[in-house]
């Protein structure tokens, strides 16, 4: 039984906390739109079920850059202002998720926004979906230019592999913790890298208030103190 916690937000989402596992030519293609060479693809399009990575990347490629190499970039979904699909010269790195969402005026949009990156000597795009371009329910025209570009398919992470990065978590923070930890969060916890590290902080959080370590006994502790009213089983965990 999974747990409804109030936790902080995840760690933002960068290219450097992604955990690739089967998706390493995806994150290979994130990173070289951050810096676009001569004859390169720019456009990317990333499709997988939820939880795949489609949104960390995307969101990842929103805040690339820095001082030392300012972008201007901008983050789209079906929420945004249909303005916000206008495109403007000075956005270098457009960023649309959920394309599968957009209604009918951002599907015009985007589709011209598409066009106006096409042309442009310097701008990118990235976009991501529940369906591979063809599959989408959109306009056929704005499907079929989705597809001009880099096509990869998320899949998502293994067991093994969401394993071995809360291990990975778990040794960055310096938490010694009994075996029975990985797969209790693995269990219990919302099966989502991202909210399974923030998890982590709040376990880090309540053990060392404690001054104790990370054991299956103080997970249990935690879950009562922290389930939601709602659940109404904390007191049951196992």
């Amino acid at each position: 039984m999974q747990l409804t916690l109030n936790l902080a937000p995840p760690p933002a989402p960068t290219l450097d906390n992604f955990v690739p596992g089967a998706n390493a030519e995806a994150l290979a293609a994130a990173r070289a739109l951050c810096s676009p060479r001569p004859g390169q693809t720019r456009i990317l399009y990333l499709w997988g079920r939820p939880g795949s990575g489609c949104t960390h990347l995307l969101q990842a490629l929103a805040g690339a850059g820095g001082p030392a190499a300012p972008v201007s970039s901008r983050l789209l979904t079906p929420d945004s202002p249909e303005s916000d699909f206008v495109h403007d010269p000075a956005i270098t790195r457009w960023l649309i998720d959920d394309c599968d969402r957009l209604d009918a005026a951002r599907q015009t949009a985007a589709f011209h926004l598409f066009q106006s990156v096409q042309a442009s000597t310097d701008a990118v795009l990235a976009a991501a979906g529940q369906q591979a371009p063809a599959q989408l329910p959109v306009m056929p025209e704005l499907a079929t230019r989705l597809g001009w570009g880099l096509v990869l398919h998320l899949k998502p992470l293994s067991d093994a592999d969401t394993a071995t990065a809360l291990a990975a978590t778990l040794a960055e923070r310096g938490l010694a913790t009994s075996t029975e930890v990985i797969p209790w969060l693995m269990t219990h916890g919302p099966r989502n890298l991202g909210h399974l590290r923030a998890l982590i902080d709040a376990l880090d959080a309540f053990a060392l208030a404690r001054k104790r370590a990370l054991t299956l006994p103080l997970l249990r502790e935690f879950a009562q103190q922290r389930a939601a009213p709602e659940s109404g089983q904390a007191g049951n965990m196992p």
